[in-house]
């Protein structure tokens, strides 16, 4: 594509020879393209030439890439040198700034996730949330690079964000301490003998060996006894394919994990479980919010899919598509759209997410019922879902939990600071109480499994 882009702009620079070319050989189709070239060098020289400001070669030519990817999807980009290495940085898990993902729309920067432990999580950033000052300076229709880099700046130093957000009456501001950020891609706790294990992301190369290590640990931590597992894939913003279906594998025995489809029809690639459930069968909540997509949704969905867990919470992101990652040069590379991805049973969560099994809300959040929840279906050029699922067919006994109506404040004086996190602590506990335990030997971090089994579509 990039080699033949270059020959055909090569062409056009030479406008005398086109005719010649043309009418040697090339299709209609292909004139057609050249024409929209001529088109598109017609604007370049006009820009270049008449524009207001000077405006150099690299800006037009890289507005105009970002323009073309901009018309396909939200998730294919074209990474410079800058973006490259942030996008190195954060799968190493270490860099500095806030802790905040964000994205423009409509001019306005708006809060995708707050990393879980940084100064905007801390500070009780949400998603949905938009910045509209950085200190007391307006940033609204300026670039996402440009208020990016306003928000970062040296570890220690502060940061002022007026935020707007949807519910609330007037605006607030907070003020942020910038700090070295280390994502920590996975942490585990204990709770009344239930084993909770909290991935913050995929993004991570050891992901799914950091999972892994934690279950050996909880195995340590309960006596070989837990009474089950919670999976924490709550703000999970996704990340790396591989750790979403080694992560899928940890709790799975057999089945399948997700199949990715390309646009031709037999371009299918199928993951497969490996035999080893490091769980031992025991009962296992998987936690999910409008904040998990991506990689996290196909681990929920595996788990759901193969009735390995119970999906609690609130509908996930709605992120069903898969992105590859070509480099252009040593520096710069292009991420594109390449694939959608689907659970075992064949359900395609873009747009539509991953439904949990057990809705329950977060209402230790004082904001949840007037918060709105950014999803993939509210992002602009999102793909189609192609295979829609029919909801009618999921009975609801339209009863609802009568703890569902406790508030913030309640809950606080109960020392409960994460509704959703108890009620799944509590909920598991009932599940192992009439489930025997199963003794497993935790001596040494179990080996890793090898890698799930693909098969390639004929």
């Amino acid at each position: 594509m990039s080699r033949k882009l270059v020959r055909t702009v090569g062409l056009v620079g030479l406008g005398a020879l086109i005719p010649i070319l043309a009418g040697a050989a090339t299709s209609t189709t292909d004139m057609s393209t050249y024409r929209e070239l001529d088109q598109f060098m017609n604007v370049f020289e006009r820009v270049r030439g008449e524009y207001v400001d000077k405006v150099d070669d690299k800006t037009l030519m890289k507005g105009a890439i970002d323009g073309m990817l901009a018309s396909l999807d939200p998730h294919s980009n074209f990474l410079d040198a800058r973006d490259f290495q942030n996008m190195k940085t954060q799968t190493d898990g270490n860099y500095g700034g806030l802790g905040l993902s964000v994205q423009l729309e409509d001019g306005a920067v708006k809060v995708v996730a707050a990393t879980e432990d940084t100064p905007a999580a801390r500070a009780g950033l949400k998603s949905g949330d938009f910045i509209t000052h950085l200190d007391g300076v307006l940033i609204y229709g300026a670039t996402l690079d440009d208020s990016v880099d306003k928000m970062r700046g040296r570890p220690g130093t502060q940061v002022k964000l007026t935020i707007v957000r949807p519910g609330r009456d007037k605006p607030f501001d907070v003020t942020l301490t910038r700090e070295i950020i280390t994502i920590k891609a996975v942490k585990w706790e204990v709770k009344k003998g239930v084993g909770i294990v909290n991935i913050n992301t995929f993004l991570n190369r050891n992901t799914a060996e950091s999972v892994r290590a934690a279950l050996v640990s909880i195995d340590k931590a309960t006596g070989g006894q837990p009474l089950g597992y919670i999976i924490d894939l709550r703000s999970n913003p996704g990340g790396l394919l591989d750790q979403a279906i080694d992560v899928s594998d940890a709790f799975l025995e057999r089945g399948e994990i997700v199949s990715q489809r390309g646009r031709e029809k037999g371009d299918i690639e199928r993951y497969y479980a490996k035999p080893g459930d490091m769980a031992h069968g025991l009962p296992i909540i998987v936690l999910v919010d409008a904040g998990s997509a991506s990689a996290a949704e196909i681990v929920a969905g595996a788990l759901q899919d193969q009735h390995r867990a119970i999906v609690m919470g609130e509908r996930s992101f709605g992120k069903g598509s898969v992105q590859t990652l070509l480099p252009l040069s040593e520096d710069t590379a292009l991420r594109l759209t390449t694939a959608r991805y689907y659970t075992p049973s064949g359900r395609s969560v873009q747009e539509g997410g991953i439904q949990p099994d057990l809705p329950v809300p977060q209402i230790t959040d004082p904001d949840y019922k007037s918060r709105p929840r950014l999803r993939e279906a509210d992002l602009r050029k999102h793909l189609i879902n192609e295979a829609k699922v029919d909801d009618k067919i999921i009975q609801d006994d339209e009863k609802t939990d009568p703890r569902f109506a406790a508030t913030a404040d309640q809950l606080k004086k109960q020392g409960i600071e994460d509704f959703q996190l108890d009620y799944a602590v509590n909920t598991l506990a009932r599940l192992g109480g009439a489930v025997p335990a199963v003794k497993v030997a935790a001596a040494a971090p179990a080996p890793a499994k090898p890698a799930p089994k693909v098969v390639k579509a004929p």
